[in-house]
């Protein structure tokens, strides 16, 4: 198999794969959850909503041995060294399955604890819940072989195909309980079906690894000299991986002990908002991470330094103008939403999480380069030095401001973490001067000015209709000063493309 061939159309096509793989169920849980809450009722649906967070996070506990598969697999395929591939592969497998192993039988040994100390469960719910704890913990060694097996397709930027098993898989985490209903199934037998999808998913995924790689079939190889490179990038990735929390839900027990658990609720709505734009940057932190291994890989550092501007150029431009109407408007969602008390109290503090998500969005890209090319200590090490300063500077915004405090600290922290990772990767020389310094960077964020204008504007309170008729005038205004000094020729050409390419879709 050849080195794939890391073009715009490819990353952008494969974007939108990855937008739609995990955008699209989240409408499909937005039907279906009030049913389940209806038939379940909240105890039940309380322990589905544990099923949920196991399957969708365990294999982010992974020893981060999933992410370091798909960099050194990129790494292999941009050298064109395909003959590695079976030591590396089967090793990072048989790794996964002993250590998702070895954590499912610590789970059931403490499910007694669980049950008896930990879960608030009413003793009528216990048998229930009990089995599925149990089925929960057989199924870990299949989670995590499943995203190290799906982290090798990516590693080939084969999108497209993961999408296609993504998609229905992620919609099942939600149709199937519904689904289940009109056959009375309970817990247990909702959960074995859930995991029976996952089953699926990792067939499907292993029959692709073997045809897009039939090296793979053809050569089952264990290297135990594979097993340190493995642990040693992906023990860095786990330290992110267990600090990264922290800073998602540190501040709501800080807000809690030091303000209310009232207020708790008034800050935790705004958050759950502004966080939901992590859907375009995270989505293309998938498509780029592997992308920038196999350039660096194959020495082409000018398309590396292109695919990192355009990477950044995008998010400012599609989250950036997302964030700041979202600020702008802040007070009607708020109200439409959850009311006007809530639009009182919360509305300043979901404007400057807009603002930390877009900081925070761009050092998606930083972040994935520097993992990418083999340099996930640094991350790692930055999440650790920012941990006590975003603390300490959290309870004295806390005390002094109230909860707009709290976020402030946040957006404090993420702006010194952007600074950090923007810094070593210049250091380092993974992305030169020249690239930091692109006029289509100074562009795309002149082009931000339109829509802030519109958050200036909210701030003096005007007439809603002043307000729309303002944000058409900015919307029409921002898209034209894109197309005609921010995109560049090829940009432009890709997006005609894609769209003469979807006009015959779009017309069946």
């Amino acid at each position: 198999m050849k080195p794939v061939a890391i073009t715009g159309k490819l990353i952008t096509r494969n974007w939108a794969f990855n937008l739609l793989g995990q955008g699209l169920p989240l409408v499909v849980g937005l039907f279906t959850i009030p049913w389940l809450l209806r038939y379940l009722g909240v105890e039940r649906f309380g322990v589905l909503s544990i099923t949920w967070a196991v399957l969708g996070y365990v294999g982010q506990f992974d020893l981060g041995l999933g992410r370091a598969t798909t960099r050194y697999v990129a790494d292999s395929l941009g050298r064109g060294a395909n003959a590695e591939l079976p030591a590396l592969v089967w090793t990072s497998l048989f790794l996964q399955l002993l250590f998702g192993g070895l954590a499912g039988l610590v789970t059931a040994a403490i499910i007694p604890l669980l049950l008896g100390k930990v879960l608030n469960i009413s003793p009528a719910q216990v048998p229930e819940t009990r089995t599925v704890l149990l089925l929960l913990a057989a199924s870990f060694p299949l989670i995590v072989v499943t995203n190290s097996l799906r982290g090798v397709l990516e590693a080939a930027q084969h999108f497209a195909f993961v999408n296609y098993v993504r998609f229905p898989l992620n919609v099942s985490v939600f149709l199937v309980p519904a689904l289940s209903i009109p056959f009375h199934l309970g817990l247990p037998g909702i959960v074995f079906l859930l995991i029976l999808a996952r089953l699926a998913a990792a067939l499907a995924y292993l029959v692709a690894c073997f045809y897009s790689f039939p090296v793979l079939r053809r050569r089952v190889a264990l290297d135990w000299k594979q097993v340190g490179p493995l642990f040693v990038y992906g023990g860095w990735v786990t330290v992110s991986n267990l600090v990264a929390p922290l800073f998602t839900y540190v501040d709501r027990f800080f807000v809690g002990a030091l303000l209310s658990m009232s207020a708790v609720g008034y800050y935790s709505a705004p958050y759950e908002i502004a966080t939901k734009i992590w859907l375009f940057p995270a989505t293309l932190l998938a498509t780029v991470f592997p992308a920038f291994t196999s350039l660096h890989a194959g020495e082409s550092q000018q398309r590396l330094e292109q695919l990192y501007v355009r990477s950044v150029k995008s998010i400012l431009l599609v989250s950036g103008f997302i964030l700041l109407v979202l600020a702008a408007f802040s007070r009607q969602l708020l109200s439409l939403w959850l009311g006007a008390d809530f639009a009182a109290r919360g509305t300043s503090t979901l404007q400057i999480l807009c603002l930390g998500v877009l900081i925070n969005s761009v050092a998606f890209v930083p972040f994935g380069l520097l993992q990418g090319l083999g340099r996930p200590d640094l991350t790692a090490k930055f999440h650790l030095l920012e941990l006590p300063f975003y603390l300490v500077t959290l309870w004295l915004l806390l005390l002094h401001l109230g909860l707009p405090g709290a976020a402030l600290a946040w957006t404090l922290r993420v702006a010194v973490d952007t600074l950090l990772l923007s810094l070593a990767v210049f250091k380092l020389k993974f992305i030169s001067g020249r690239a930091f310094a692109e006029k289509a960077l100074q562009r795309a964020v002149f082009a931000l000015a339109l829509p802030a204008a519109l958050l200036a504007l909210s701030w003096t309170r005007p007439p809603m209709f002043l307000q729309v008729t303002a944000s058409a005038l900015v919307l029409l205004v921002f898209v034209t000063a894109v197309w005609s000094y921010v995109l560049d020729s090829n940009e432009k050409n890709l997006l005609l493309s894609m769209a003469v390419s979807l006009r015959p879709k779009l017309q069946k």
